[in-house]
């Protein structure tokens, strides 16, 4: 759905929020590897959807074999960004945002399949009432 016609809907239903999914596969292999990379895209995403961050960032690898990776979680003054990156099975990256200030889901798609070098990507969008 477009990013007027999302408006729209959620205007007429008046949304509490929206969350928006984004799933990427065929990462860089390296950036999703490094927290200096990881920390600078979640920050970069809260100013491209222009946000503000709330309280510090929370970056810890963690889990075992095929499940340990990287995930985040950065509080925005109108919810939370949460990252988990898998440089095991596939370089993939699951990025949710949810606010309830409206933002533009197609733009950060966008901005994070481009930051990451992702080949594939993919967006879903749920409105909260």
């Amino acid at each position: 759905m477009n990013t007027s016609s999302l408006r729209l809907l959620y205007d007429k239903q008046k949304a509490w929020g929206l969350l928006a999914s984004i799933d990427l596969s065929g990462c860089d292999h390296k950036m999703i590897q490094s927290p200096k990379d990881i920390k600078n895209f979640v920050l970069a995403l809260i100013k491209k959807i222009k946000m503000k961050a709330h309280g510090p960032m929370y970056l810890k690898k963690f889990g075992e074999k095929s499940l340990a990776g990287h995930s985040v979680m950065q509080f925005i003054e109108t919810s939370s960004v949460t990252v988990h990156l898998d440089d095991k099975l596939g370089d993939r990256a699951f990025i949710d945002i949810f606010s309830c200030k409206f933002f533009n889901p197609n733009e950060a798609k966008k901005f994070a399949k481009t930051y990451f070098k992702a080949k594939k990507s993919r967006l879903k969008v749920l409105l909260r009432h």
